[in-house]
């Protein structure tokens, strides 16, 4: 964000201004290309690792606060956590826009770079109070353990009858037998000469030909996930699409009163306000009500919300494309 800010601070970091007289408009030089594009680039890490991150970093606080998982007070975290979220970006939406559109970019990205600067320090100053889970191992390195160990067994016949299987897990409360699904993975924790293939204190002698049966349920959460994830991906790309409402926007008469026109760019607020409103309004109003009527407790799980979600937003995109075609 500083850099980008720079872009717009520095004149020698972007082409000169293009009059309507003018015909004869300088284009971006290689180098003022090379530094806009270098700010996307690190924009768009920084963001992945924020809202990649963020999220679960809040449950682990509130885990540590309660001392077990609550799921209710989970599920009231999650919404709450999106809806400020997006109340952020509402006010992104209307005052930042605002200050572009009226005062120029230099305020207008300066403004974004102090409210990052602030937040970092802020996170910073209170690293020592955070509750910060420590992990043991690489996660992807036992998930390829688990896929290697697997094609290496893959010739073993596995029992139907689950007593019979010796498995490997950890010393402590784990999971002590692998699920039904995707069986193909469980061969990976599945042992065949005690003496050969575990040590003296109990551990894998070749973890790369012995899993523990958590190495194997872990990877098989994260497969299950994949479908969710390539849904998250299409979606994604819609919503990443700000440019063609602003282009809508702009075809649009935005004049409130004889004095104040809205900026193109706010437009998208009111996608934000309707999605701010119906949080609260779910969690109190038609949760109460259905349970009233239904004279039991009404609970859509994540999975429900998320479909209905998924099916709403479809019926969205179809609609906004139809009318732009």
């Amino acid at each position: 964000m500083a850099l980008l800010w720079l872009t717009s601070m520095i004149p020698q970091a972007k082409p000169p201004p293009c009059h309507e007289s003018n015909k004869n408009c300088s284009s971006a030089t290689s180098f003022q290309l090379f530094l806009l594009c270098s700010c996307f680039g690190l924009t768009s890490i920084g963001f992945g690792g924020i809202t990649s991150s963020s999220l679960a970093f809040g449950a682990d606080q509130l885990q540590k606060a309660g001392g077990h998982n609550n799921g209710r007070v989970l599920e009231s975290y999650f919404s709450w956590y999106y809806a400020l979220s997006t109340i952020s970006v509402l006010i992104a939406y209307t005052c930042i826009v605002y200050a572009q559109e009226s005062l120029g970019w230099q305020v207008g990205f300066g403004i974004p770079v102090m409210l990052m600067l602030l937040s970092t320090l802020s996170f910073s100053l209170a690293s020592h109070l955070y509750f910060k889970l420590k992990a043991k191992s690489s996660l992807i390195v036992e998930m390829l353990q688990v896929a290697v160990a697997s094609y290496r067994k893959r010739h073993i016949e596995l029992s139907t009858e689950r007593s019979k299987l010796l498995c490997h897990h950890h010393r402590g409360p784990s999971i002590c037998l692998p699920s039904e699904k995707l069986r193909f993975l469980n061969k990976a924790c599945i042992i065949l000469d005690p003496e050969k293939d575990l040590t003296t204190d109990g551990t894998a002698a070749d973890p790369w030909s012995l899993c523990t049966v958590n190495q194997v349920e872990d990877l098989k959460s994260i497969l299950k996930v994949i479908p969710l994830w390539s849904a998250g991906m299409i979606m994604s790309v819609n919503n990443s699409q700000l440019s063609f409402s602003v282009l809508q926007a702009k075809s649009m008469n935005r004049k409130f009163g004889p004095n104040f026109e809205m900026p193109a760019g706010s437009c998208s607020m009111f996608a934000v306000v309707g999605a701010v409103l119906w949080i609260p309004f779910y969690l109190q109003v038609i949760l109460p009500v259905a349970s009233r009527i239904l004279g039991r407790p009404v609970h859509l799980s994540t999975r429900e919300r998320m479909g209905i979600g998924m099916a709403l937003s479809f019926c969205r995109h179809d609609s906004g494309s139809n009318s732009g075609a």
